[in-house]
């Protein structure tokens, strides 16, 4: 008999130790999860800072290359309204040369009619 109890104590010796190793090896585990799951969490967090950046400077970007273009459009129009403007003045036989004089020249505006 004392031979039984002697080799179910050590039976029980051996699971105890087993459950032992797999508590901490669990705990381990748990462990690296959570280490590995907070990484990706943190890395998932930068990806998307990076992404909405990403998108915001293209966004600035693109509202710089649209005022510009906006800005050169103005220019072009402007010139052309002076241009047209010039044209119905020649067309209708007004002579700038008559006018001048006038406020460039530091006169004031009704000089050389």
């Amino acid at each position: 008999m004392d031979v039984l109890m002697k080799g179910f104590s050590m039976a029980k010796e051996g699971v105890v130790a087993a459950a032992e190793k797999t508590k901490a090896g669990v705990e381990e585990a748990a462990a690296k999860t959570k280490e590995g799951v907070m990484y990706m969490g943190e890395k998932t967090k930068q990806g998307v800072a990076g992404g909405v950046n990403l998108v915001s400077n293209r966004t600035t970007d693109q509202a710089g290359i649209v005022g510009d273009g906006t800005v050169a459009a103005a220019n072009d129009l402007s010139g052309q309204t002076v241009q047209g403007v010039e044209n119905v003045a020649a067309a209708s036989g007004l002579n700038p040369a008559e006018y001048q004089g006038g406020m460039e020249q530091g006169g004031e505006g009704g000089e050389g009619y």
